[in-house]
């Protein structure tokens, strides 16, 4: 039986001829999403050809890239694709690749600055007091234009549909409502004929 890991942790995955990926550690058949799914995850894995035990990951790797890419998870600029491409080969290939590690790592780490400083301005700062304000003026608006039957222009509460106006209770009522609209433009027009 294969091993799931090499001590460390890692989860070897066998890739067949036939294009099947084996998971050592979960026995059984995988696809790329799942790869992708553990990469997501945090998950290390090492990717080996079944015949020749050569260490395929980084192909592997490039191919979920490519497929996340054609199913318009597009992050990869054409710019950014070009200028890539026209680095192989040149005198400065062998340092791109700590270059795009470090700046990855970068990224990373400002990425989860960011998330932290958001939470923590959210949480109990200046920038709370301020949200819970806004929210309260916003929850006390809405309230009152639902009071009122009307919803104003651009301000529509998440879920909520538009309110339609009120149906009249009976025909009698409103043919009543309508006698008395004819009346007061009778009127008017009276006026305006003297």
């Amino acid at each position: 039986m294969a091993k799931s890991s090499d001590g460390s942790g890692m989860v070897i995955i066998k890739k067949y001829a036939n294009r099947r990926l084996y998971n050592t550690e979960s026995s059984s058949y995988i696809t790329l999403d799942h790869l992708a799914q553990m990469t997501r995850e945090g998950r290390d894995f090492k990717v080996i050809d079944a015949k020749s035990e050569e260490d395929i990951t980084h192909n592997i790797l490039t191919q979920i890239i490519v497929e996340e890419e054609n199913r318009g998870q597009t992050m990869l600029p054409v710019s950014f694709l070009r200028q890539l491409i026209s680095l192989y080969g040149d005198s400065m290939q062998s340092m791109v690749p700590q270059y795009l590690e470090a700046s990855m790592e970068a990224f990373r780490r400002n990425q989860d600055q960011f998330r932290q400083a958001m939470e923590g301005a959210f949480a109990g700062g200046p920038f709370a007091e301020i949200a819970k304000r806004n929210l309260d003026m916003f929850e006390a608006a809405a309230a009152a234009f639902k009071a009122t039957g009307v919803t104003p222009p651009g301000m529509m509460m998440p879920g909520a549909m538009p309110t339609p106006p009120a149906a009249p209770s009976s025909d009698k009522e409103d043919l009543a409502t309508l006698k008395e609209q004819l009346a007061s433009l009778q009127t008017k027009l009276d006026k305006l004929a003297r």
